[in-house]
């Protein structure tokens, strides 16, 4: 089969139910995605397909063949790092970083859906799980890449860069 990843199709040799997590990290060496739970709970395995925020530690690499897949390594379409990735640096958000990826496209999503979020709106979709607890500086770095996306939509910039 043929899954398209960051723009890019690959062909892969697996099982058609083997997890997507498994074929991006073991398969195609895309290793930002991580494994957390494997019961699709904490969300350290969020990609997007087709641009909704997926947990991959249990869908079976089947069910996104002919989707638009992007992981972390693919959120950036212009040089350098996007809004998120920039408001995660400027908050110091990570302190294991294991988390982060997964989290860092679940907001990308959730940024996508609304560029503006509440701290209601944040709740309501940004579940993933964070073992150090840094939820307070995750909640500030949404805002300040809301900000981000909005001042470079006011400037006529890629909002992603």
């Amino acid at each position: 089969m043929e899954i398209k990843v960051n723009g890019k199709v690959y062909p892969v040799d697996v099982e058609d139910s083997m997890p997507l997590l498994w074929v991006l990290r073991d398969v195609l060496d895309l290793t930002g995605t991580k494994y957390g739970c494997g019961v699709a709970a904490c969300g350290a395995c969020t990609v997007h397909i087709d641009g909704v925020a997926t947990r991959t530690c249990m869908l079976p690499v089947s069910a996104a063949v002919g989707k638009e897949i992007t992981t972390v390594e693919g959120i950036s379409t212009a040089p350098g790092l996007s809004a998120v990735q920039r408001a995660w640096i400027d908050h110091q958000v990570p302190q294991c970083g294991y988390c982060q990826s997964g989290m860092i496209m679940a907001v990308e999503a959730l940024l996508d859906e609304n560029p503006d979020p509440s701290d209601d709106d944040i709740n309501g979709k940004i579940t993933n799980i964070c073992r150090c607890g840094t939820y307070q500086r995750i909640r500030a770095a949404i805002k300040t890449a809301a900000q981000y996306r909005i001042q470079s939509i006011a400037t006529d910039q890629p909002s992603k860069s």
